[in-house]
């Protein structure tokens, strides 16, 4: 039987009252229950936030902390049945820092940060990533994984080949060690076109037979048109606003006062084109400096954190630039880029930036 989002709050906030008893020994008087879990104060001397992430429990810290500087809190509690190592690891990104507790059963103990992840290294397609670059899209790899985008829009992909593929169309791969295998494993790779995983699935159908070069300029230039100044609205041009963003901090990275930049992996994989989350850059303010610069569209209340474990991820010595249209760049997350350890700036980028020039910089 599905239940109906009244009840699944009321479930939400009736779990983490019941958590806070166990676990903190105190009665929550008022709980608002979420789609995703549930939020609450707990009254006392020291008044403490208290979360429930039930659902998407790795975007719950934002959320928590944001609680805590409209209430003064300084004390947060965040319960997690998933991704409690992820939400660990960020919380310790913060003074005073969160904690975060573990759900087991009818309790929680208290969860360990999860360890740094490791980047997959991507295949070694040489030819492949030339044939990208002849057909005038931007080359991003990002968990291993590359692709060719138009103003931050997935256009192509590079991917392993069909085994037909592998026998019939050698000039479409390239020949990787299988370190699992006591011999040399010829694993062959190919570019499938097209804006996420369906779109190259149909494209693949209905253009087999076009030459891969001619088929990505021919999306690229179709996105292209859609993700240009003026443009009028379109599915094409409302994904990945805050890779588009990123494109243009890369061609004019002085905009964030950075000196060069580039493309970088988040700290957890995407889910594919249509998934709302921040984009990630890496490079070297003017002076040398490193510099994490992680770009946002809209009032995400996750942000810093995810900031946070982005530089975690990729260089924790460097510094920390959040960069969003002026609309965006809300008090309260100014307020959270100051409790981190290491402190974020906040570039605020003009509103209009879409109708900004992205010529090569």
């Amino acid at each position: 039987m599905t239940l109906d989002a009244d009840r699944i709050r009321a479930l939400h906030a009736a779990k983490l009252r019941a958590l806070a008893r166990s676990v903190l020994d105190v009665e929550l008087a008022e709980v608002s229950g979420t789609d995703d879990g549930a939020l609450a104060v707990a009254a006392g001397a020291e008044p403490a936030v208290v979360c429930l992430a039930q659902e998407r429990p790795e975007r719950a810290l934002g959320g928590a902390l944001a609680l805590a500087e409209r209430t003064g809190c300084d004390d947060v509690h965040i319960f997690a049945e998933d991704h409690s190592g992820v939400l660990a690891r960020r919380a310790a990104c913060f003074v005073p820092a969160p904690v975060v507790w573990s759900i087991e059963g009818a309790g929680a103990t208290a969860a360990e940060p999860a360890p740094r992840p490791v980047e997959p290294t991507p295949p070694r397609v040489p030819e492949l990533v030339s044939l990208l670059a002849s057909a005038g899209v931007e080359i991003a790899v990002e968990h291993g994984v590359i692709t060719g985008e138009v103003e931050g829009l997935e256009v192509a992909r590079v991917v392993p080949a069909a085994p037909a593929a592998e026998a019939s169309d050698a000039s479409e791969g390239s020949g990787d060690i299988d370190p699992h295998d006591g011999h040399e494993s010829a694993t062959a790779w190919q570019i499938e076109v097209g804006v996420g995983a369906h779109d190259r699935e149909a494209f693949a159908l209905l253009h087999a037979d076009e030459p891969t070069a001619e088929a990505i300029g021919r999306v690229a230039e179709v996105v292209r048109t859609h993700r240009s100044p003026g443009a009028s609205p379109h599915p094409l041009n409302r994904m990945g606003a805050a890779r588009w963003l990123r494109s243009l901090l890369i061609r004019q990275p002085e905009l964030v006062d950075a000196g060069r930049l580039r493309a970088a992996s988040p700290p957890v994989p995407r889910g594919g084109p249509k998934e709302l989350s921040p984009a990630v850059a890496y490079g070297l303010t003017p002076d040398g400096r490193r510099l994490v610069v992680v770009v946002c569209v809209g009032i995400d209340l996750d942000v810093v954190p995810f900031a946070a474990d982005a530089r975690l991820f990729l260089d924790p010595d460097a510094e920390l630039t959040i960069a969003l249209p002026r609309r965006d760049a809300h008090d309260v997350i100014r307020a959270m880029a100051a409790r981190l350890d290491s402190p974020a700036e906040i570039a605020e980028i003009d509103d209009e930036w879409r109708t900004l020039s992205t010529a090569g910089a």
